[in-house]
């Protein structure tokens, strides 16, 4: 295609789910473009968990939105995603986490969101792996869980097609067209595509993408990893997605095994996606002191995908005030894949003019300029 009403630069769960909510409320001339493959970038190495435990109440709205999106994802846009709503479970060991958690609860729960602060008795219960040792309390909300990121990936991609959008895999962006402050195309390599308007859902290359425009999106990569245990038949089931806040080691059911993941304070920001070792001895400490029996399981494998960080690891979400029509979805530093059903819409309706479903105008990126950072509490 030579020209577009509307290019979507980034095919992961962000840019499929604008692409399907821009295509179904009847934009016509929607083109996604990805230089890979669809889901290639962070999403399709996301942990695929789904919360609205949330400190920020735009964070909680886009989660809570998410998972009802989520649940009915059969239906709309139509796709099975494996969908375990067996909870999320954080473990909390020091006295300014458990005050600030109870706060994020209590606002939660004004919202709608059903979690609730529980003893460490009954965290145990919950999740049988884990050990008391250290803790104070944890909190839990029972309507999260995780599913398949690919899959969510491939039902908007398929919905979006058959609403009429066109969807273009190794399609790498060069450069876009701007004229008098407005956008006019986007130089793809696989030829130019004349179009008035951009949405920059790029991830963690981002920040290229909006220098392109000459747009500001302070987003760095970061690489995270993720391990697989071996499969474990006497695994109590079922398993919450189970996170040691203060350590940040956290794990979930991922078929017969575990999933295990954690961050790494010593981790640089880049684009290295190599899997390393490094991390490990920080990883079984941490395993050894909150769930001690996964020292006995085998890993099978492994591996790394990017987190898009932002100073206030809170995502950037609106309209470029001196390009006009250049929206962007981006920077979500960790909780891109469960918020996108709710930023589609939102993008969606931020592009017809409208009130979004969910007010994001507290993550637009000006605000990092103007010193009003959100800081997000409840991250892992």
């Amino acid at each position: 295609m030579d020209s577009a009403e509307v290019v979507v630069i980034g095919g992961g769960v962000m840019g499929t789910s604008i692409a399907f909510h821009l295509a179904e409320a009847g934009v016509r001339g929607v083109v996604l473009v990805e230089r890979d493959e669809l889901g290639s970038g962070s999403t399709c190495k996301a942990a695929g968990g789904v919360r609205a435990q949330f400190s920020d109440e735009v964070n909680v709205r886009l989660g809570a939105r998410s998972l009802e999106a989520f649940a009915r994802f059969g239906t709309r846009p139509g796709r099975e995603i494996d969908l375990h709503r067996v909870g999320y479970l954080f473990l909390l060991s020091r006295p300014e986490d458990v005050a600030a958690f109870e706060a994020s609860v209590a606002l939660q729960n004004r919202l709608g969101v059903p979690s609730r602060m529980v003893s460490v008795a009954e965290a145990c219960r919950l999740s049988p792996l884990i050990v008391p040792d250290g803790l104070l309390a944890a909190a839990f909300s029972p309507d999260d869980g995780h599913c398949t990121p690919e899959s969510v990936v491939a039902g908007y991609a398929a919905g979006a097609r058959r609403h009429g959008a066109a969807v273009r895999t190794r399609t790498e962006v060069l450069g876009i067209d701007v004229d008098g402050g407005e956008v006019t195309g986007v130089r793809t390599s696989r030829g130019r595509i004349a179009a008035r308007a951009v949405v920059c859902a790029a991830g963690a290359w981002s920040a290229a993408v909006g220098a392109m425009a000459g747009v500001d999106l302070p987003v760095e990569p970061l690489r995270r990893q993720i391990a697989f245990t071996e499969p474990m038949p006497d695994l109590p089931r079922p398993v919450p997605m189970t996170i040691d806040f203060t350590t940040s080691f956290y794990f979930h059911g991922e078929g017969a095994g575990l999933l295990l993941g954690m961050s790494d304070p010593d981790e640089r920001p880049g684009f290295a996606l190599d899997v390393t070792d490094a991390w490990l001895p920080r990883l079984t400490e941490a395993i050894g002191a909150r769930a001690p029996r996964l020292l006995d399981a085998g890993l099978t494998g492994a591996w790394a995908g990017l987190y898009e960080v932002t100073p206030d690891h809170n995502a950037l979400i609106g309209e470029a005030p001196h390009v006009s029509r250049f929206l962007y979805a981006t920077g979500f530093s960790g909780h891109g894949f469960l918020q996108g059903p709710a930023v589609g819409e939102v993008v969606r309706d931020l592009y017809l003019g409208r009130d979004p479903v969910v007010d994001v105008t507290p993550l637009d990126a000006a605000r990092l300029a103007g010193d009003r950072l959100r800081p997000e509490i409840n991250r892992v």
